[in-house]
């Protein structure tokens, strides 16, 4: 059974009459990617300061490593590297500047010091560029002198906010095979703050979805599209010739089909189950020429949607039944 490295439980912090996170429990286990997805003002970078110490929760608690985050800080920060979404550099220094003062505020001294940057310059990529000053790097180049950076005290846990973020394809390309690597050959727990779905979705183990300051759901990307298809049913694209209302009706006259949409000249069917082999079983008995069938709803985008519709639905009823309370009284 895999160790459980960060834990809360009942985490909540309100600003006033605001509450930003309502009382999460989430448990990310040794070695695992998560990630920690949602729009700006979800709760997210509120939740990452409370694990890191810089805020006090008003109810709840935090642990990494079994360490309490409110309690003692110090230890904490000593355990986890944290990579901010904009990390300062100074940039008339170079990277490898930049890295030497960071490894002696943390303790490193001498040749140690010296071959731990270079150990972490050359697996970032970054040793033709360690000697240009910091400045002329670009976003992607500082996310991973930023890697290089935590890395240097050797933490056991990264927590990395909004890693990708105005970092060019190739750049994140290199970014995310990195980010999947420290879980995998070193052992590391990460956990990722970020809004970006589809970079997420290629290297995290779990997700888990907040909106507006709770946890709308959590888990495999497999187990959360499962989940909504048990409760939604399953959907599917289809395109054949010819189109128009027959093509509407035959998929409509296949057993487990509740429903045909025409969406931007696709036929988006919703069934009970899986039923796209009869379905296109149905269409060649037919005569019809199937040009494409694809299943909808199984990727991050998709799934986070529902789930986000889902929470904005529940929330829309509490306050219809607070604001209904209130005329009661």
């Amino acid at each position: 059974m895999a160790r459980t490295i960060i834990e809360t439980r009942g985490l909540t912090k309100r600003y006033g009459s605001v509450t930003a996170v309502d009382e999460l429990e989430l448990r990310v286990e040794e070695g695992e990617v998560f990630g920690l997805l949602g729009p700006n003002g979800a709760g997210k970078t509120t939740t990452t300061l409370m694990l890191l110490g810089l805020t006090e929760p008003t109810a709840g608690s935090a642990t990494i490593e079994g360490v309490d985050c409110t309690r003692d800080p110090i230890r904490v920060k000593r355990a986890v590297g944290y990579l901010p979404d904009n990390m300062g550099f100074y940039p008339d220094m170079t990277g490898r500047e930049n890295l030497r003062m960071t490894g002696k505020m943390n303790g490193l001294r001498g040749n140690a010091l010296e071959e731990r940057i270079d150990q972490l310059l050359a697996r970032m990529g970054m040793t033709e560029a360690a000697d240009r000053r910091a400045g002329t790097y670009s976003k992607g180049m500082k996310q991973r002198l930023g890697i290089a950076d935590i890395l240097l005290k050797d933490p056991d846990v990264l927590i990395l906010d909004e890693p990708t973020n105005g970092v060019d394809p190739e750049g994140i390309r290199e970014l995310t095979a990195l980010i999947r690597e420290l879980a995998d050959r070193d052992g590391r727990t990460i956990l990722i703050s970020s809004h970006q779905l589809h970079q997420i979705q290629q290297i995290c183990d779990r997700v888990g979805i907040f909106v507006q300051g709770r946890l709308a759901a959590c888990g495999r990307i497999g187990e959360l599209a499962e989940q909504l298809e048990k409760e939604n049913g399953y959907c599917f694209a289809v395109a054949a010739q010819p189109g128009g209302a027959a093509l509407e009706e035959t998929l409509k006259s296949v057993e487990g089909v509740t429903r045909v949409d025409v969406e931007d000249g696709l036929c988006v069917v919703r069934a009970s189950a899986d039923v796209r082999a009869a379905a296109a079983k149905r269409l060649i008995e037919r005569d019809f020429q199937l040009t494409y069938l694809q299943k909808r709803g199984g990727d991050l985008d998709d799934i986070y949607a529902k789930y986000f519709e889902k929470a904005g639905e529940i929330n829309a009823g509490k306050r219809k039944d607070g604001h209904r309370a209130r005329q009661a009284r």
